[in-house]
């Protein structure tokens, strides 16, 4: 979406000054302060503190709407960030010597056309019919009869049986059904797909563009209750079909925002925080159950992370005879998947070899008062951080939880992959996480600042020594799933769009590698089980245990191959 004239913004920026005045007033009376021993904090503390209030009540506004990638929501918080970055003494970074880089964000398929006529009678599109979002386009005729499944002809398919059973399972899921049964018609000759309802029962079925995946290999129609009043209360009658589908492909477009200080250092160190976030909960990645359209603000889900980067930004621009420089990255597309991370590092705006390390600021808003419980990833991707972070981190105001991975949920995993060491900072998982209850009065201001404090000397202990060395590390399996005890040793490409799940990378010495399986493979079946997507493939993997064999099919190229595959 191009950007727009953001007439509100300075309107909205004063109403939080006003009441930034308010906030400051309530920090100059505090006397206690746990992660300081009672101690009151500076002027220059409570400066920061304002400045971080500032930022985090206005990005997660609920007039940005959830800052959803690739909407007027992220134009705005684009918009300020890079007014931020400007006053920071930044230089813009990103394509074309402008502040932004933009990437591509998959966002299903919609109609483009659609025809089928019965008996030479248009079927009304929408109302009495509709091609499911994962159907394939192209014409195709025949004389089918309803009840009769011939090879070469069109298929009806009732879904009375499966919906009356599916009442006594929760876990039933539809669209999946649906989809399965399509691949399975193609395979045993059908040339199109008819499904229809003649239960009571109300099946929920409606076209979603944004859960439209690549196509199967025959179109796949859907007619409703009133078409199938209509058209199919004979089910011995042949009819005469015509289906003519034509579908789209639709996309948004992400942002990264880069802000550059140039110190005329050899190496420059990236600083991340990811500033999308997850608009109204339509992605299907929200963990609200309401009923009621909500917006999700995410104040620490990563307001806070932005505003974290924005400040070490203002500290390193005044840090005297620096050694190194610095790229500051607003990702855009985290929530969809890494997208606008791993953009970044296959069309980086400076060579990859040039980079020392990474260091991720996600979710450092909700620092605990009572176990001052702070976790930094990336632990094992170079042998210097141990000893700099254990010299640096004052344990009397942190308890330090360390995730050796350099993979795991968030934007550095994108950085890991290209062999930088990173850092990834986060004060962990709450109840607001996902939910529209994610909101700025919640955050741990004097804890975030002592997480910034701490990030700001990690750097600096960091000048002036060599660029550190990269190790690799035993890869963590990430993803919203169920439990399951066993892994293949996989990274999945959460950018891509289409149905199975492709390999970004492989894990040494584990399954998937002794297997044979290489990076860019699509997995399609894990034993009995299809694999269709990330959440497919996560309930597949939790039907195994330690020790299991099972047959993995995959796509490489336009291959479909098979590999015997061992969990340990």
């Amino acid at each position: 979406m191009p950007f727009v004239n953001i007439s509100l913004y300075p309107v909205l920026r004063k109403q939080i000054f006003m009441i930034r005045s308010i906030l400051l007033s309530f920090i100059q009376i505090l006397t206690f302060f746990p992660f300081a021993h009672s101690q009151k904090l500076r002027k220059a503390d409570k400066e920061i503190i304002a400045e971080l209030q500032t930022d985090i009540n206005y990005l997660s506004n609920d007039k940005l709407e959830g800052r959803r990638s690739g909407t007027t929501g992220e134009a705005l918080a684009s918009d300020y960030i890079i007014a931020d970055f400007a006053k920071a003494g930044l230089k813009p970074m990103g394509d074309s010597g402008t502040w932004l880089q933009r990437f591509e964000i998959y966002d299903g398929r919609d109609i483009s056309r659609s025809v089928f006529t019965i008996n030479n009678t248009a079927v009304l599109l929408n109302t009495e019919f509709f091609p499911l979002p994962f159907s394939a386009g192209g014409k195709v005729e025949g004389s089918p009869a309803v009840a009769l499944q011939e090879s070469g002809s069109p298929w009806f398919y009732d879904l009375k049986e499966a919906i009356e059973a599916a009442q006594s399972n929760p876990h039933f899921d539809l669209n999946k059904f649906l989809r399965e049964k399509t691949k399975q018609f193609a395979g045993k000759g059908a040339s199109a797909v008819i499904f229809y309802n003649s239960s009571k029962t109300d099946d929920g079925v409606v076209f979603d563009p944004a859960e439209g995946i690549r196509p199967e290999k025959i179109p796949a129609l859907y007619v409703t209750k009133s078409g199938r009043r209509k058209y199919l209360k004979d089910i011995s009658q042949t009819l005469e079909v015509e289906i003519d589908v034509e579908m789209e492909e639709r996309k948004r477009w992400g942002h990264n925002i880069l802000g550059y200080l140039d110190n005329g250092a050899p190496y420059t160190v990236i600083i991340g925080a990811h500033y999308d976030h997850l608009g109204f909960g339509e992605d299907g990645n929200s963990l609200y159950h309401g009923t009621e359209k909500m917006i999700h603000p995410g104040a620490d889900d990563n307001a806070s992370g932005v505003a974290g980067m924005i400040e070490l930004a203002r500290l390193l621009k005044k840090t005297k005879n620096p050694k190194s420089n610095y790229l500051f990255i607003a990702f855009s597309g985290e929530e969809s998947g890494l997208i606008g991370s791993k953009h970044f590092t296959e069309y980086p705006t400076l060579p990859l070899s040039k980079i020392s390390y990474m260091m991720n600021l996600d979710m450092i808003g909700r620092l605990n008062d009572s176990t001052h419980s702070l976790t930094i990833g990336g632990y094992g991707t170079s042998p210097q951080w141990s000893d700099l972070i254990n010299s640096t981190m004052n344990k009397k105001l942190f308890i330090l939880n360390v995730d050796s991975s350099g993979t795991g949920p968030s934007d550095h995993t994108s950085f890991y992959l290209k062999s930088i060491p990173v850092l990834f900072f986060f004060t962990g998982i709450h109840s607001d996480y996902h939910k529209p209850t994610d909101r700025a009065d919640k955050i741990n201001y004097p804890g975030e600042l002592q997480v910034i404090k701490l990030i700001y000397a990690i750097t600096q202990k960091m000048d002036g020594m060599n660029k550190p060395v990269f190790a690799k590390t035993r890869d963590r399996q990430f993803g919203v799933a169920p439990a399951f005890n066993v892994t293949l040793g996989i990274m999945p490409d959460y950018s891509f769009p289409g149905s199975g799940l492709r390999i970004d990378a492989i894990s040494e010495g584990r399954p998937a590698e002794k297997a044979g399986l290489r990076t860019g493979d699509i997995i399609t079946r894990l034993g009995n089980y299809s694999v269709i997507s990330l959440q497919t493939y996560m309930d597949a993997l939790s039907k195994f245990n330690r020790d299991d064999e099972t047959t993995v099919v995959f796509l490489r190229g336009n291959e479909e191959m098979k590999a015997a595959v061992q969990f340990k």
